[in-house]
């Protein structure tokens, strides 16, 4: 086999770069407004000397600032001449960093604690955030919650450049970090955030994120630790789909030498038991055990730990959901998986805080247990591979800040859920998305729920439901419905009454449903008028963009739409 010679990227010509920074520091159209500024892009352009990242980072670092002086200060700032490599990249990075507010700061540097090209989840890191405490501390009868402030902290610094190839996923963002952000950060968390190697051989004392990359016999870390009195985080590394040796005393170690621990994450280790002394981590805010998969339960005293806001146990297969694990009573974000559901009833205080529960491969799990309308807080209500799983509780309905509901791979459940009695006529919910995949034996659709979000209600997906033969009539009530996507539905004949109506509808999605495919295919399906109205309407691979009002808004951080089962 041949060798190619490698491709060499050129620069980005004048012209477009002082294109791209003008896209990243003005909405469209502003920069005319202010031609005093021009002459200066003009200049910090040629700073960048090209180079894509650098303009971009430059345009987010001026977004939002419109006195003269503000854009000098960055053009003429002493930064350009400590670029020792001569890009433009070193200097554009440090001078955002150094605009940076220091809660951004905090949060960035926390990344660094992984390795690069780390494909990040929102969900998790906010999580990681709040136990560092980099988020204000959750307040009960706040309208503002921490976990809204914490997605703020990242669209702040996505709108600032810091994170790229971020992918909606309508409940949480997916994203990555470039290298250069990745050796930035590093380089300003040193004191703070720390991943042993094998070549690592110091550490200061100010350490308080750690990281272990490899596994190490405990005679060569033990005099290690001891000198790391005030770490807060501990972290063990792993590559996907491997599993990573932990030794019990390890732990055992580590929970003794540092006191002050507020987040431990032990994915995919081989740990067969938690030593009983973790229980005494007053301070513990978040713990990872996910993966784990020869772990069969938590210490009885898991109680004990009432500071604790997370707690993930996602795929552990012959794991036993303890009833202990009500009386967590301040948890926040809770994932649970295993074959041995012994939770089957949550009382009123128990976990009036929650606000994210996901069940995942609770295999004996059939119906929800007793007392959901206890979860006054919820938010987020997934369940994926409960094989057993037939149907929700109606008690859903007193949960009015329940936004979300995503439902994969539930192959007996079907959501037959009418309205019943007086009481159940004037409903106000507030559920924002609806996903269901792959449910075989889904023929009817919760009308309890969905109708009364219906000011609320803003994306539909079904797919993979070979039983479902309509959608319901009612559906036409869902006045604020922007998108829809029906997928692999193939006895699916026709869309409901009155769609036409549906005005706020911006995006409709049909693949693999023979019948609809044929009957709304644009221009020529025989009922094509009936959704002509939609903006953006995909049927089998055609795509027609009724509007050119998306493509208009097409610019900074444009993303897929679709949800995802986490792996």
């Amino acid at each position: 086999m041949g060798t190619q010679s490698p491709f060499e990227l050129e620069a980005l010509s004048h012209e477009d770069s002082l294109s791209l920074l003008l896209k990243w520091a003005f909405n469209q159209g502003d920069e005319e407004r202010y031609p005093n500024l021009l002459p200066i892009a003009d200049e910090i352009v040629k700073k960048c000397k090209g180079v894509p990242l650098a303009v971009r980072t430059m345009g987010s670092l001026l977004y939002g600032k419109t006195r003269q002086r503000d854009w000098e200060l960055i053009r003429d700032n002493h930064i350009w001449k400590l670029d020792q490599q001569e890009t433009g990249i070193l200097a554009a990075l440090k001078l955002s960093d150094n605009h940076l507010p220091h809660h951004l700061k905090r949060c960035l540097a926390y990344l660094s604690l992984f390795p690069k090209d780390t494909l990040y989840d929102t969900d998790y890191i906010i999580q990681s955030w709040l136990a560092n405490g980099f988020l204000p501390s959750p307040v009960q009868e706040d309208d503002v919650c921490c976990e809204d402030i914490g997605l703020q902290y990242f669209k702040d610094l996505r709108s600032k450049g810091f994170v790229q190839d971020v992918d909606d996923q309508v409940t949480f963002y997916k994203f990555k970090i470039h290298d250069l952000i990745h050796d930035l950060a590093l380089s300003v968390s040193q004191e703070e955030c720390l991943t042993i190697y094998q070549q690592t051989i110091s550490a200061s004392e100010n350490v308080r994120h750690l990281a272990f990359a490899e596994h190490y016999p405990m005679r060569i870390l033990q005099p290690f630790l001891k000198k790391l009195k005030g770490v807060r985080t501990l972290v063990s590394l792993t590559s996907w789909g491997q599993f990573k040796e932990v030794e019990k005393t390890f732990l055992s170690a580590c929970i003794s030498y540092f006191k002050y621990l507020r987040l431990i994450e032990l994915e995919n280790c081989t740990l067969k038991a938690l030593p009983k002394s973790i229980c005494t981590l007053k301070h513990l805010k978040c713990l990872n055990l996910s993966s784990c998969h020869n772990l069969r339960r938590v210490p009885k005293s898991i109680h004990k730990l009432q500071s604790l806001l997370t707690l993930r146990l996602f795929n552990l297969p012959r794991f036993q959901v303890s009833d202990n694990l009500r009386r967590l009573i301040n948890l926040r974000f809770l994932e649970i998986s295993g074959d041995d559901m012994q939770l089957r009833e949550v009382r009123p205080g128990n976990w009036s805080s929650l606000r994210f529960l996901y069940f995942c491969k609770c295999t004996t799990l059939k119906c929800l247990f007793e007392g959901m309308e206890n979860l006054t807080s919820l938010k987020d209500l997934i369940f994926a591979c409960c094989y057993e799983l037939e149907s929700l509780s109606r008690s859903l309905k007193f949960l009015v800040k329940l936004e979300d509901i995503c439902i994969i791979s539930c192959p007996k459940i079907n959501l037959l859920m009418e309205p019943q009695g007086i009481e159940d006529q004037n409903l106000h919910l507030g559920l924002k998305n609806f996903i269901i995949r792959d449910a075989p034996s889904l023929r009817d659709l919760p009308r309890l729920l969905l109708e009364a979000s219906a000011s609320h209600l803003e994306f539909i997906e079904i797919r993979g439901c070979p039983e479902l033969e309509a959608l319901p009539n009612w559906f036409q009530n869902l006045i604020s419905l922007q998108r829809l996507e029906i997928i692999d539905c193939p006895k699916l004949s026709r869309l409901f009454d009155g769609v036409e109506h549906l005005t706020s509808l911006k995006q409709l999605k049909i693949q693999q449903c023979p019948t609809l495919n044929d009957k709304y295919r644009p221009q020529t399906g025989t009922d094509w008028s009936k959704i002509s109205h939609v903006q953006e309407v995909h049927i089998e691979e055609q795509k027609i963009i009724k509007s050119r009002l998306m493509l208009e808004n097409y610019g900074k951080g444009s993303s897929s739409l679709y949800c995802e089962l986490r792996s």
